[in-house]
């Protein structure tokens, strides 16, 4: 799968983690950055990674700050993205199976590798299920233009 991640820099050290055990799996990774813990806006970031999804370069984005909730805002702006902030794998099942969530949203600051692998590993694997899911997600947009 093809997925890109960026994170700013209190989300630097789960990022540089996530990109490598997604590699190791064989996905084809883009890293954004940001390549230290230099502090920078995590709103330039979530816009690269959103503009990347939805030009077609990732079929998933993978955003991490400091608790997700500045990212997940950040990109939730952008119509076509579907970020969901997921602080356990359940979370990252219903984000795909009945929001298809296309951005996952992850703090750095709250979650460590091995749980945050697994709610990756979640968030990459599940489908979107349509049916009545489909009717209510095609709302989103409806709900921006108006």
């Amino acid at each position: 799968m093809k997925i890109v991640l960026a994170s700013d820099h209190a989300g630097f050290s789960l990022k540089e983690q996530l990109v490598s055990l997604l590699e190791s799996q064989g996905h084809q990774v883009t890293d954004l950055g940001p390549f230290s813990t230099e502090s920078v806006d995590y709103t330039d970031y979530a816009q690269a990674l959103c503009r990347s999804v939805l030009e077609g370069k990732a079929e998933r984005g993978i955003l991490v700050c400091n608790s997700g909730v500045g990212m997940s805002i950040a990109a939730n702006r952008f119509k076509g993205i579907r970020a969901a902030l997921c602080l356990f794998p359940r979370m990252a099942y219903y984000a795909r199976r009945h929001n298809d969530a296309n951005v996952l949203a992850l703090g750095g600051g709250a979650t460590g590798l091995f749980l945050a692998s697994e709610i990756v590993e979640v968030f990459l694997s599940e489908e979107f299920e349509g049916g009545r899911h489909k009717r209510r997600t095609d709302k989103f947009d409806l709900v921006e233009e108006n």
